[in-house]
């Protein structure tokens, strides 16, 4: 299996802490059977400044550790690229990046807040001859009133990638009803991680993809996890990718499920900051 989105870079955004839980995550995903991990820290301005050069070096500083150790991982760079002006120039020139050096990048909007006329900012990425990967749509707050908007998005030609721990019940019941949701209606292109540690969000894929086969059968979660990000990764055309396919199943009824919690208390659990201007930041912006 490939996981596309992963925080396992020591010390650069909220993900690994240091070296020693790098080595770990890296063995826990060789536990499930992943082959090939992309290192995706944030870029977000004034809260993460990684760029492009950064982040290779420390992906291949992280791959001489992972091969010393004798994990049989391998690791590609990438970048999990928050919405920003001139996002297209930012590609071009090297500060954010593509996936393995390929025509598909992840994007990241705001958590909390629509963007206006992120439409556009799409189109502009396709047309500059760039796929845009949506990460963790379900995820989103505002995607109760803005489902459209993601049908929208994926029918013209945006990837759409939801987190494992979404259909697991790891993020609450509203992201696993958008998630089961959109593999019911054909939007789900990818699943990957977003793994940030080796506990509170560790490496699940193997359960995302159970998850994910129960809900929508074998060969659709192998599309998920290996033969769709497999082809991201070997830069064939969008059109060269396994068609999605709907699934009969209906979404999870919300009754079924206790409460949520507090947007403080979630990430509290989930181990990110709640405090200071950088955990300000990131909680109005994403999780």
């Amino acid at each position: 299996m490939f996981d596309l989105h992963c925080h396992i870079l020591a010390g650069i955004d909220d993900g690994a802490k240091d070296l020693d839980v790098s080595l770990d995550m890296a063995r826990q995903f060789v536990e499930q059977g992943v082959e090939v991990v992309a290192c995706t820290p944030l870029i977000l301005p004034g809260v993460y400044h990684n760029s492009g050069p950064a982040i290779r070096l420390a992906v291949a500083e992280l791959q001489t550790a992972i091969d010393e150790a004798g994990i049989p991982l391998r690791l590609v760079p990438g970048a999990d690229n928050h919405i920003v002006p001139n996002f297209v120039q930012g590609i071009a020139r090297g500060h954010l990046l593509t996936l393995g050096d390929t025509r598909y990048v992840l994007v990241e909007p705001p958590h909390h807040v629509a963007p206006l006329r992120m439409d556009d900012l799409f189109f502009s990425i396709l047309v500059a001859g760039y796929v845009p990967i949506l990460t963790h749509p379900e995820r989103l707050t505002w995607i109760d009133g803005k489902y459209d908007l993601i049908q929208t998005l994926a029918a013209r030609g945006v990837l759409m990638q939801i987190t494992s721990g979404s259909l697991t019940g790891r993020f609450g019941r509203q992201p696993r009803y958008w998630a089961e949701r959109m593999l019911d209606d054909g939007l789900v292109h990818l699943l990957a991680t977003d793994a940030h540690d080796t506990r509170k969000r560790p490496p699940d894929l193997a359960r995302g993809y159970d998850a994910a086969a129960q809900r929508i059968g074998a060969i659709e979660a192998t599309h998920l996890c290996k033969t769709r990000p497999g082809g991201i990764l070997a830069n064939v055309l969008p059109s060269e990718l396994p068609p999605v396919e709907k699934s009969s199943a209906r979404p999870v009824d919300l009754s079924n499920f206790a409460p949520s919690t507090s947007n403080a208390s979630d990430e509290a659990s989930r181990g990110e900051p709640s405090h200071g201007l950088a955990g300000r930041l990131r909680q109005f912006f994403f999780r």
